[in-house]
């Protein structure tokens, strides 16, 4: 990784444990100091507890600061995550952060899953699907824990609520790539 990317990482997490940490009642202040902060980004969010996932908010479309997008994406997957209880200040010590910057979505043609399936980079691609109002994402790094391009697809079908076998003329699919940065698993326990 660059050293630009390098310190641009430190940034983005300490933007994002800043805003969780105010909000649970710690004297944070971020460093904001980076040219990129400005520019629009779309950025994921995760948080990891003792190694499992505690919550992963997102934003597919750079239409807000990466800062701001930074600061909001970690507020909703600390608090705001539907699948997760608010994270709690005696959570807050010993939950990494991890920072996900997206490349902007391109369409993946294919005529049938077979198709889709040759076509993904598994480890590299993050894929979105979206079939009318049904829409789900998957990070590239999912495919750490779904490995099988057929298994990846299906999950990712089931996420946005459609059933695993679905295809259709008007599934409309694109991949990104990522950048990300991430707290070591274990982090701030002398912070508590």
């Amino acid at each position: 990784m660059a050293a630009a990317d390098a310190e641009l990482g430190r940034v983005l997490l300490g933007i994002a444990r800043s805003a969780i940490g105010e909000r649970l009642g710690f004297d944070a202040r971020p460093t904001d100091d980076h040219p990129a902060l400005q520019s629009n980004a779309a950025t994921f969010v995760t948080l990891k507890h003792s190694g499992d996932l505690r919550g992963c908010i997102g934003s597919l479309e750079p239409r807000r600061p990466l800062a701001v997008d930074v600061r909001e994406n970690a507020m909703a997957a600390a608090f705001r995550d539907p699948r997760f209880p608010p994270l709690t200040v005696r959570e807050f010590g010993e939950t990494a952060i991890e920072v996900s910057m997206l490349t902007r979505d391109e369409p993946i043609r294919a005529n049938s899953e077979e198709e889709l399936i040759a076509t993904l980079r598994p480890g590299m691609d993050g894929v979105i699907v979206q079939h009318g109002a049904n829409r789900a994402t998957f990070l590239p790094q999912v495919w750490e824990s779904i490995p099988d391009p057929r298994a990846f697809v299906r999950a990712l079908k089931r996420k946005a609520g459609l059933p695993e076998s679905f295809w259709s003329p008007t599934l409309n699919v694109s991949r990104y790539a990522v950048t990300k940065w991430a707290e070591p698993q274990f982090l701030l326990s002398e912070e508590r």
